[in-house]
């Protein structure tokens, strides 16, 4: 016996949650690097991709992750897509 379950559609695209976002205080800029870090991307292709220092990116790495309350990037991706953050 086969038995089918409807599965619901996807509601749209991915919209960010941006009330949770500046109740954590994350900037877009910050939202973008949590973004890029949960695509994999090293902190050189971050920085190439943003046009900034690696060390700028290393900064806005660190603040991600003590306002997520994260120790590492993984960590912060998780928390990130939990709160609705990222995709």
């Amino acid at each position: 016996v086969r038995v089918e379950v409807p599965v619901p559609a996807p509601a749209g695209p991915f919209v960010p949650n941006t009330a949770k976002a500046d109740e954590l205080g994350l900037t877009p800029r910050e939202l973008e690097v949590l973004q890029l870090v949960a695509e994999g991307l090293s902190t050189k292709e971050m920085a190439d991709r943003l046009f900034v220092s690696e060390n700028t990116v290393k900064t806005h790495v660190n603040r991600v992750l003590d306002k997520l309350g994260a120790s590492r990037r993984t960590q912060a991706v998780q928390v990130g897509r939990e709160l609705g953050l990222i995709a």
